[in-house]
């Protein structure tokens, strides 16, 4: 690169494992991080790396108190994915309330077969983390006419659209008929048996945020005795993720964690990524 760095890729095209890992990152200054898991490991082999640079927001595949401690600086596209990710969690919303992948199936099957929907207009949308990614989704969601209420630990009250508001985690729950997560996980599930009980009859929820936010066995059965109409979701606890019984329910939609996987995002996401690496090796 014009830089005069060496550019190495440990598994092109697909996520690389920990082997591949601990293969190529000795001898590297710099890391383009991705979702890979980036533990102890492969951070005691990488004796002379002084930045990792996601090309992303989340950084929970990394262990940021190892890092701090061998002096690693952890860097950010903070916003980069927002507009794909947004669109993306409309998306499955629509096609929840519209059974749109259900439909597909069994009319590539051949069978003539139509469930009921419901329209979004004057249905309240409860989006769970408003940064960059769920403030796009409140403007889309108040584009499409819904009443939006919003949950975020530090709330912007300048970001105050008509028809949205701040509001407590557990009243933006309950009172939701559809939520949308955006957010990182905590320590326990956000939605487990007891906050599922509480919420609406019939609720769905999106999830392309973290898998850890939500419990499955509480979903699993959530779903089946119909609490939850319908679980959106295009993130996993392992990718790609193993065959279980709430990811093959037929009230599932789910999508290969391609939130921010569209050209623009990529680009912009890959541009503030590069830029913060080299601020970090080259730029004073």
């Amino acid at each position: 690169m014009d830089e005069g760095f060496e550019i190495v890729f440990p598994a092109p095209g697909k996520t690389p494992s920990e082997e591949e890992l601990l293969r190529s990152i000795p001898g590297c200054v710099g890391w383009l991080a991705g979702v890979e898991p980036i533990g102890v490991r492969v951070l005691d082999a990488a004796k002379d790396l002084r930045v990792i640079s996601r090309n992303g927001t989340g950084v929970d595949n990394i262990d940021l108190q190892e890092a701090e401690a061998r002096g690693i600086a952890v860097e950010r596209a903070m916003g980069a994915n927002a507009r794909g990710v947004a669109e993306l969690a409309v998306g499955l919303l629509l096609s929840s309330y519209r059974h749109i992948p259900w439909s597909h199936q069994h009319l590539a099957k051949g069978e003539w077969r139509r469930r009921i929907g419901q329209e979004v207009k004057g249905r309240r949308l409860a989006v769970i983390g408003c940064g960059a990614i769920g403030r796009e989704v409140v403007d889309m969601a108040l584009g499409l006419g819904m009443e939006v209420i919003g949950y975020d630990p530090y709330p912007d009250n300048r970001f105050a659209p008509s028809g949205f508001r701040f509001a407590e985690l557990q009243e933006a729950l309950v009172s939701a008929d559809a939520v949308s997560f955006h957010c990182p996980p905590g320590k326990n599930p956000i939605l487990d048996d007891t906050t599922l009980a509480r919420m609406k009859k019939g609720v769905i929820i999106v999830n392309t945020a973290r898998a850890e936010l939500i419990d499955d066995a509480a979903m699993l059965a959530a779903l089946e005795s119909g609490q939850v109409t319908t679980l959106a979701t295009d993130v996993f606890h392992h990718e790609p993720p193993e065959s279980s019984a709430l990811l093959s329910h037929e009230r599932v939609i789910l999508t290969p964690h391609a939130g921010g996987f569209t050209e623009e995002s990529v680009d912009r996401a890959t541009s503030v990524a590069v830029d913060n690496l080299l601020k970090n090796l080259v730029r004073p």
